[in-house]
């Protein structure tokens, strides 16, 4: 490929050239041999699946002609005397605090189920920042000019009521995963926030808690009268020692499968969702799952 890119040609890209000169940020040989890649990617996608064009965001421009140009230096033109290949681009999609989607940033969200669940996903758009709905709500939905305009008003008025942030995960996830994993989605979060947990089936609850701490238990010791929930505690995220577990079952603050228990509360067989795990939680918000076997 070197006779028909020279190091001249990709240094005079403006995306090159002015990382080139500014001293400060420079460029590195893995990030200048990119371009290189990125450009044979397209005619290998070219001539083997005949794909003529390339979508990408603005950030991606230089790299997408590099490769449109390899094309045709090495095919040649179209039999009509236009290009063989196509680049399009659009204005990248950033966050309030100026990051930029993508698979390199941090809390990045993918379309697959086994990058991103439908849970995780449903997460991301409920969480987004203030900032950010309203202009969401226009770009990733197809919801009516009129109904973005109302969820405009409601998040003025009561903002606290977050409409604009579920109307946003309701539609973006029924967009990519179906309504059924939407629905499943919306129950586990409402679950998670009143502490209803009983009603959700496994791969929910799976699903909802796989990034919640866990541990696992012998599931002999459910038997009978079953083993006091003091015991367990300290092999938990939850506590670190048994008095610190008797001190949280005694201020009332400990809750399994969402049900506030007694000081002397134990866990047995009847507590197992789905035969398999029970769900403790400390306070509000602190969960932890334990996985009987």
């Amino acid at each position: 490929m070197g006779k028909h890119f020279s190091v001249n040609q990709m240094v005079q890209r403006d995306s090159v050239r002015d990382r080139l000169e500014n001293r400060e940020q420079g460029i590195s040989y893995t990030e200048f041999s990119y371009i290189l890649l990125q450009a044979y990617d397209f005619l290998h996608l070219y001539r083997e699946h005949g794909v003529t064009l390339q979508t990408a965001g603005s950030d991606q421009w230089g790299n997408i002609v590099s490769g449109v140009d390899l094309i045709r230096r090495i095919e040649g033109h179209a039999p009509d005397g236009g290009p063989r290949a196509f680049g399009l681009t659009a204005p990248l999609v950033t966050k309030a605090d100026g990051g930029k989607f993508g698979k390199t940033e941090s809390g990045a969200v993918w379309l697959t189920d086994d990058r991103t669940s439908a849970y995780a996903f449903y997460q991301f758009w409920l969480n987004a920042a203030d900032g950010d709905v309203l202009r969401w709500l226009r770009i990733f939905t197809l919801l009516e000019h009129t109904e973005i305009e109302e969820l405009e008003r409601a998040h003025a008025e009561a903002p606290h009521r977050r409409e604009a942030h579920r109307a946003l995960a309701r539609a973006v996830t029924a967009l990519v995963h179906g309504e059924d994993a939407m629905r499943r989605a919306e129950a586990a979060a409402q679950a998670l926030f009143s502490g209803d947990v009983t009603g959700l089936d496994l791969a929910t609850i799976e699903e909802a808690f796989a990034d919640v701490p866990s541990s696992g238990h012998p599931r002999s010791d459910l038997d009978g009268a079953g083993v006091s929930l003091v015991d367990v505690l300290p092999a938990t995220s939850l506590t670190s020692s048994k008095s610190e577990a008797r001190k949280l079952l005694g201020s009332g603050a400990l809750s399994v499968n969402g049900t506030v228990v007694a000081p002397d509360a134990r866990l047995s067989a009847a507590d197992l969702l789905h035969d398999r795990v029970i769900l403790l939680r400390r306070g509000k918000k602190t969960w932890h799952l334990t996985r009987w076997a």
